[in-house]
């Protein structure tokens, strides 16, 4: 996986939580491989990626992140994992990958993604099952605020 890939999603995740959380301290904790076939904390929002490079970006989260940082998008509290903060999450992962898409695209990257699919539920895994995906690795960036920790998780990789 090229870093050149990977440092657009990163850096868009650092500003856009930043931006949507009103200016809330983020830090990104250490950085770290896995294997695309992975439990989810609770909230997963997942891009697909395709073009000059394939694969996928998942913005995974506990429900008590994804109600708090709804609630801070929103300007009001939500206290269920409802429509209205499913839509909200699902809006923070557009707004992170179409920044960043727009990025790659300047440094001449071409690829489309697909809408964001949520995911919610307890002790779930997301696996890439075709067969050429299960040596592809994910890079996990933790970015961590007072609102709870939101993993960046990027698997990417060139077209064969």
């Amino acid at each position: 996986m090229r870093v050149e890939y990977i440092n657009p999603f990163v850096e868009t995740s650092y500003t856009v939580l930043k931006e949507v959380l009103g200016g809330a301290e983020v830090k990104r904790g250490d950085l770290y491989l896995k294997s695309t076939a992975m439990p989810v904390m609770g909230v997963a929002a997942l891009v697909g990626l395709a073009g000059d490079v394939e694969g996928r970006v998942l913005f995974d989260m506990t429900f008590e992140t994804a109600l708090k940082v709804a609630s801070r998008m929103n300007e009001e509290t939500l206290t269920e994992f409802d429509d209205l903060a499913k839509a909200t999450i699902s809006e923070l992962a557009n707004l992170i990958t179409a920044q960043a898409v727009t990025k790659l695209h300047e440094l001449g990257f071409k690829f489309d993604l697909t809408p964001p699919a949520l995911f919610a539920g307890e002790k779930m895994e997301i696996a890439a099952l075709s067969g050429n995906e299960e040596n592809v690795e994910a890079l996990i960036v933790p970015l961590i605020s007072e609102y709870g920790k939101i993993e960046v998780n990027v698997a990417i990789r060139e077209r064969m």
